[in-house]
């Protein structure tokens, strides 16, 4: 969407859109409401929608001049909620269609990153008639096995025996039609969050028991994230460089995140693209920005502040 509207127009009727029918509805529900608080203590009319209730006919009866879109995962981050708003006209905030498709597409996001020479590890898609032997040949032991279209690490596995995989496989397809194993990289996780073409300072996500999976980041008070991450100041910048050009190469826009994997040999490996990041309280970007002096309700308005200006759908 390309049309701009004025700062005093866009903050006319602000309606934050959360909730949804995703697996990730319950955090959805928790990001939107950080966000519709953070709107509210600074005096912005502001409102909140579960698109639920009544979908895009009961948004547009609330004739929003602006919408923070704060929905995760399907019929919110993948180009669904986008599209809708791209004909109903309704400035939004974050990626445009084609990038929130892209990024919801995990398998879709890799063979874009790698034709554009960017690092990310090798992957197959799976079928219930998949040569599991032949898979692991391919990527060794152990895996990845992942939901395609799923955020939040819901349905993922890390598959450390060939007996395994076909179970890890039948697991991800409860989330998703389709299912893709991806190489394992041995080493340290990190994330970076963009924000209007930067990147925030990197974050290291270090977990006891090893998994950056759901209760990880949502539930657990055990995830450590350091800040600063630990990086020299020369490896940090690469690998903000190379946050912002998978999130470019994809389409990205306004506001994102990047999480990375670095090897045993200090190579950063991507893993994947978020196009409407969690705003809880255990949530990433938050702590990014608050590292670099941006406190939470100051993010929230310069995230709005992005609405209306994606460059292409």
């Amino acid at each position: 969407m390309s049309t701009e509207v004025s700062q005093t127009d866009r903050l006319a009727r602000v309606v934050v859109v959360y909730g949804g029918t995703s697996a990730e509805r319950e955090v959805s529900l928790k990001s939107g409401a950080a966000i519709l608080e953070a709107l509210q203590r600074q005096g912005i009319q502001a409102s909140g929608y579960d698109l639920r209730d009544n979908g895009l006919t009961g948004l547009e009866q609330l004739a929003p001049t602006v919408v923070f879109v704060a929905l995760h995962g399907r019929g919110g981050e993948d180009g669904t909620l986008q599209g809708g708003l791209e004909l109903l006209n309704i400035p939004y905030t974050g990626s445009g269609v084609l990038a929130s498709a892209l990024g919801m597409d995990k398998q879709r996001t890799k063979q874009i990153w790698q034709a554009v020479g960017l690092p990310t590890p090798e992957s197959i898609m799976l079928t219930a008639e998949s040569e599991w032997e032949s898979v692991v040949s391919q990527l060794g032991l152990p895996m990845m096995v992942k939901p395609v279209h799923e955020g939040s690490t819901l349905g993922i596995s890390i598959v450390k025996s060939q007996q395994a995989l076909e179970a890890a496989y039948h697991e991800a397809a409860k989330y998703d039609a389709r299912v893709m194993a991806e190489r394992f990289v041995v080493g340290e996780e990190y994330t970076v969050a963009l924000l209007n073409g930067e990147a925030l300072p990197a974050i290291r996500v270090e977990v006891p028991g090893g998994f950056y999976d759901y209760e990880a980041k949502y539930i657990a008070n055990t995830t450590q994230y350091h800040l600063p991450c630990g990086l020299e100041a020369h490896d940090e910048q690469a690998l903000a460089t190379l946050c912002k050009q998978a999130f470019a190469a994809v389409g990205g826009e306004g506001w994102g995140r990047i999480d990375v994997m670095r090897d045993a040999d200090g190579k950063f490996w991507l893993i994947e693209v978020n196009t409407v990041p969690g705003m809880t309280d255990h949530s990433l970007v938050p702590q990014a920005a608050a590292h670099a002096g941006i406190g939470f309700d100051q993010l929230v308005l310069q995230i709005l502040q992005t609405a209306g200006k994606q460059s292409s759908l």
